[in-house]
């Protein structure tokens, strides 16, 4: 064929069937709703899994967005505390997910131990402009694309007022910057409790949905921990979709959240790859609510799903797929392990689907096996 007839063919092809030359664009497209509305896809990264599963091992191609988890205040300056090992990390971090577009990064900063922290830097304008400014240098020093805040949790109303202070702020802050800069806008999200009021706590206290909905991009609502090692008197599914004896699940904290006013898109689903287990008092009694004298195996009573499926295989464990909670279960002799597997997930994900919310995440990259429950979890959600 000559020339002019190649060129002239090719022309036709792309006029006609230009889904051929754009392929590439297909993962992208896949990662958003049919209205344009980003999915989330995440996961928190740790870095203290960096010795056995660094950035370079993680499989991208199953996350959105992955955050990395945690940078801490310091508490003369207010600003990030970036110690010689996290800027080694972080741009190794980067650096992966840059070698997978269009795959995002956040910083996550805080955690479990943080409420003092963000508590006073919060109180004060001043200490709230510090670390703002101190954020967006960080991720624009690191080429990251947005920031994550998880302060757990603000312990009372001024706390929760401080908070959305710092939030309103925060988002003025990124847009202000991306416009001077002509950048992208920096995300903003934030790791927030279950439900959107702190029921089970003396203080009732709840979250000010009307301005974490105008600051934020989403919530990432940590919908695990239900029970653990602080009740060692029965065995307890610790992130059930359901509860028919009490608002304690899945469900109910994300129905919370929207019935309370949180744009349904706003909210993403939080999954736990690790279970929380307990010793059996009677190995005959080894149901969801069973009598337990302690914790299980694991450090303070917890393993990580890829030992969970040791756990398994190597007690040749009784495994069982609760239907009521929509969670899993397994025991051997005395010991008692609740858990996410992919039949929960899958399960899972579709509710979130029905619901209607912006997506899902999980605690933590690293803990899974062999990424069956992040591919598990990928598959499932329908791109519409």
């Amino acid at each position: 064929m000559a020339w002019r007839e190649h060129i002239a063919f090719l022309l036709l092809i792309t006029l006609f069937f230009p889904s051929i030359f754009s392929l590439s664009n297909c993962a992208v497209a896949a990662r958003r709703t049919l209205m344009g509305q980003p999915v989330v896809k995440a996961g928190y990264w740790p870095t203290w899994t960096f010795s056995y599963s660094p950035p370079s091992s993680v499989q991208f191609s199953y996350f959105t967005h992955v955050f990395y988890a945690f940078v801490q205040v310091d508490s003369a300056t207010f600003g990030l505390a970036i110690a010689a090992d996290d800027d080694r990390m972080l741009r190794n971090f980067t650096a992966a997910i840059h070698a997978h577009p269009p795959v995002k990064s956040l910083l996550s900063i805080g955690g479990g131990d943080s409420n003092s922290a963000f508590a006073a830097l919060a109180a004060d304008p001043a200490s709230r402009s510090a670390f703002i400014n101190s954020t967006i240098t960080v991720a624009r020093e690191y080429g990251l694309d947005g920031l994550d805040l998880d302060w757990e949790f603000p312990k009372d109303a001024k706390e929760m007022d401080d908070f959305s202070a710092l939030l309103l702020e925060w988002q003025a802050a990124v847009v202000s910057e991306a416009a001077a800069t002509g950048r992208p806008r920096l995300l903003l999200t934030a790791a927030v409790y279950f439900a959107p009021r702190f029921f089970l706590s003396d203080d009732q206290r709840s979250y000010p949905i009307e301005k974490m909905a105008a600051a934020l991009d989403w919530i990432n609502a940590m919908c695990y921990d239900f029970h653990g090692s602080w009740d060692t008197t029965a065995t307890g599914e610790h992130a059930a979709l359901y509860d028919p004896n009490s608002n304690i699940s899945t469900s109910y904290g994300l129905e919370s959240w929207v019935a309370a006013g949180m744009p349904k898109k706003k909210v993403a689903m939080g999954m736990p790859l690790y279970g929380k287990t307990w010793k059996l008092k009677d190995p005959s009694q080894n149901g969801i609510g069973a009598p337990a004298v302690g914790v299980g195996p694991g450090e303070n009573g917890v393993l990580v799903y890829s030992e969970v499926v040791a756990f398994n295989k190597n007690t040749s464990a009784t495994v069982v797929h609760d239907e009521v909670t929509t969670a899993a279960y397994s025991y051997a002799g005395t010991s008692w392990v609740g858990y996410d597997d992919p039949w929960s997930v899958t399960r899972k994900i579709n509710y979130a689907q029905r619901l209607g919310i912006g997506g899902y995440f999980f605690w933590a990259i690293g803990y899974d096996k062999d990424w069956s429950i992040s591919r598990t979890a990928w598959r499932a959600w329908k791109n519409k």
